[in-house]
């Protein structure tokens, strides 16, 4: 912890009640004109960036205004509130509103497509819904998703449908609105998973599981108050208030990080001197590769952050060369049912583990963080009660990441078959499991395999995705590879699926699957793999650009060996 803030978490831990919202109260009362959002509102007739703000003493009045008109519409305590608006000054100042209100966001990722969205969202049972006009379009136009809605509020203009306008909703006068004050245990929000590792699912967050996130992401990073955030993923945005941050929206859609302008990143850097940033993998190879390409510095940068997906040591090397000297980027592993749990920066990472990636050993994550518990278990894919002791495996063997902390959500939205499979009880708390493969070194860090529902179980041995891929990832043709299994366990075929370089001609296949064969057979751990198969591209999922979709790529492979389909 630093500086001025160095008691705030602890002070609102120790409150028997808690709402996330007194974050920015404090703030708001500490540091009134300091900026809290930044936003881009156009170019000047030179076509130099606009922008306006909100600071901390505008954002709390605007939410309290905001509040008191949510609660007389029956937005109140417990009300699950689907929220579909832009990355916006009212993005910030509706979610502190629900939150002082006691209602429960509902927030699905739109990255991963309508259909699985409006399932999420029917998931979800909500009794109210706010959104941008084109959201309630969606909504008029799937009713049937929405049934169970009873309250809706446009932000912007409200066409054809009934409900609430933001401005009829917004109480003036100014009066302070008493934020409701919730058990830690009580729900604060509904945060679906993306889905590309699996359904989606709802993790049920309390006002204590956002509490114990701001009080670890201030002192694992050690953020101090008056830092400038750039954040890329609307979600971590909510964070900087909370933090005393300042956050600077960025000028791009946030659904598509890989097809961002790399200009429209670098500007607000340059233009705010901000001194934090957070992107995906994806965002953070194409404006890297823009500036050092361009020789472009950012020097204002104090850390970077990514996270969302594996972040190879090549992305991590060319970003680096836009950042000043002994400035890090920090590589967070979570999931959103429980993050950030461990993490690992770039010179541990470019200076050790890369070459031990290489060569097969998995994608080092780091060691756990402050106040987490970090366990391997044994693998399986039934359920498990209750956490034993005798579940771990000893370092150095392969086994389920699971984690234990005030940060790990307890449950699933109204899903106890998903519970059952994810979560574990002790006698004092919860443990989630991860669903991911790894093992610990003799340092304590743990070393990303791969997803579990991803291994390939022979009549022999088990592989693991992660760590066969980089063996035939150093083959200057490959530009990434993916790893399944045909037929079923015990006895699957493991394949290997090759998505090859641009400059890759089909002429040279022959050559290259037999220099490939060579490297497999050279090593233990992919000397099973006999069968290759090429793939001009991968599928992978939208926002990241990096997380496989091995399900996909295993019933391609499947037709192609045995010539059957269905």
């Amino acid at each position: 912890m630093l500086n001025t803030e160095k008691n705030l978490p602890e002070q609102i831990e120790k409150q028997a009640t808690v709402n996330v919202s007194r974050f920015l109260s404090h703030q708001a009362q500490k540091n009134p004109d300091l900026r809290a959002v930044i936003y881009p509102s156009g170019r000047d007739s030179n076509s130099r960036n606009v922008y306006k703000h909100l600071t901390f003493r505008q954002l709390e009045q605007e939410s309290d205004m905001l509040a008191h008109g949510l609660v007389k519409a029956g937005i109140s305590r417990g009300v699950r509130t689907v929220l579909m608006v832009n990355p916006s000054p009212e993005f910030f100042i509706l979610t502190f509103a629900l939150f002082k209100a006691g209602a429960v966001p509902v927030v699905v990722d739109p990255g991963m497509g309508v259909h699985r969205m409006l399932l999420c969202l029917e998931e979800s049972k909500p009794q109210a819904f706010i959104g941008i006009s084109k959201a309630h379009v969606l909504r008029m136009f799937w009713s049937k998703y929405f049934k169970t809605v009873k309250i809706s509020v446009t932000v912007g203009k409200r066409w054809f449908w009934r409900g609430y306008t933001l401005g009829q909703l917004r109480q003036t006068p100014w009066t302070p609105f008493p934020a409701s004050s919730g058990r830690r245990d009580e729900p604060a929000a509904i945060l679906f998973t993306t889905g590309s590792t699996g359904p989606a699912k709802g993790a049920v967050y309390t006002h204590g599981n956002f509490d114990a996130q701001i009080h670890q992401i201030q002192s694992h990073f050690q953020i101090s108050p008056g830092e400038i955030d750039l954040p890329t993923f609307p979600l971590f945005a909510l964070f900087d208030p909370a933090l005393g941050m300042t956050a600077v929206i960025p000028d791009m859609d946030p659904t598509k990080p890989a097809m961002v302008d790399p200009r429209h990143i670098i500007e607000p850097i340059m233009d705010h001197q901000v001194t934090n940033m957070f992107g995906s993998p994806a965002l953070l190879n194409r404006v890297g590769r823009f500036g050092k390409s361009n020789n472009i510095k950012l020097p204002s940068l104090k850390r970077v952050v990514s996270a969302g997906a594996p972040v190879s040591p090549a992305n991590i090397e060319q970003f680096s060369a836009l950042l000043s000297e002994n400035v890090e980027i920090h590589t967070p592993y979570g999931a959103t049912e429980a993050m950030p749990v461990a993490s690992i920066a770039s010179y541990e990472i470019l200076n050790e583990t890369r070459k031990l990636s290489d060569q097969g050993f998995g994608i080092c994550i780091g060691k756990p963080l402050e106040h987490i518990k970090m366990q391997l278990i044994r693998v399986t894919d039934e359920p498990i009660d209750n956490w034993s002791d005798d579940l771990v495996v000893p370092k150095g063997e392969v086994g389920e990441i699971t984690v234990s902390g005030d940060l790990v959500t307890k449950q699933y939205f109204q899903r106890p078959e998903a519970d059952a499979i994810a979560k574990m009880r002790d006698d004092e708390s919860i443990w989630h499991r991860m669903g991911d493969l790894g093992w610990m070194d003799k340092r304590g860090r743990v070393w990303f395999c791969g997803r579990k529902n991803h291994r390939v179980i022979t009549r022999n041995d088990t592989l693991y995705t992660i760590p066969c891929e980089a063996i035939f990832n150093k083959h200057p043709l490959v530009y990434r590879s993916a790893l399944v299994g045909v037929g079923t366990p015990p006895n699957q075929t493991p394949v290997i699926i090759i998505e090859p370089e641009k400059c890759f001609q089909e002429k040279d296949k022959k050559q290259l699957i037999r220099e490939l064969l060579v490297l497999a057979a050279e090593n233990p751990l992919t000397e099973q793999i006999f069968t290759i198969l090429f793939k001009k591209e991968l599928p992978v999922d939208i926002r990241h650009n990096s997380k496989i979709f091995r399900e996909k790529l295993a019933v391609w492979a499947a037709e192609k060996v045995t010539g059957k389909t269905g």
